[in-house]
């Protein structure tokens, strides 16, 4: 499926929903004494919907790539955290909510990674929008190469035969 706007992006409405989560975790009296690590929290995982909506509006594949694995990269850092809260006593009451979230963050981590490994496999290595006209063009173009490899190897080909052919021929004597 493609998707015009990197808000109907599956994987980006999942970050946007895990980002809300934990703005309300961290409203949490638990997070009020420890600011670095609230703050911390709530930018890496804007992070992972800022990125995946950067790339999404780069013009390159290389350049979505490359978001893509930030975003990723955030929603391990993000994973990272909540590990330390589940770890940290004075979260112990909020166990739960933050397991539910470090299911999300792996979720999403996953899901860009299916994205990366697509892309990373496509034929398409230049504008990953193509409108109708340069879809043809495309296709056209690897029709053409197709053709034109096919045309070099039947001339290739009748080439050796006439030099077969070409060749002296011993007469037997008679």
């Amino acid at each position: 499926m493609t998707y015009a706007r990197f808000e109907d992006l599956p994987v980006w409405k999942s970050a946007m929903r895990l980002a809300i989560d934990i703005y309300d975790l961290t409203d949490d009296s638990a997070f009020r004494t420890t600011g670095d690590l609230s703050d911390q929290l709530r930018r890496a995982t804007l992070s992972i919907s800022n990125n995946i909506a950067e790339g999404f509006e780069r013009g390159t594949t290389a350049e979505l790539l490359m978001f893509l694995y930030y975003a990723r990269g955030s929603a391990g850092e993000v994973r990272s955290m909540l590990h330390f809260c589940t770890a940290w006593p004075k979260s112990t009451h909020l166990k739960s909510q933050i397991s539910n979230l470090k299911s999300t963050a792996e979720s999403i981590s996953r899901q860009i990674r299916g994205w990366t490994n697509t892309l990373q496999n496509s034929d398409i290595k230049g504008q990953r929008h193509l409108n109708d006209q340069s879809r043809r063009t495309y296709d056209y173009e690897r029709r053409a190469d197709a053709f034109q490899k096919h045309i070099e190897d039947v001339v290739r080909q009748t080439r050796e035969k006439r030099v077969e052919c070409d060749a002296p021929h011993e007469e037997k004597p008679g």
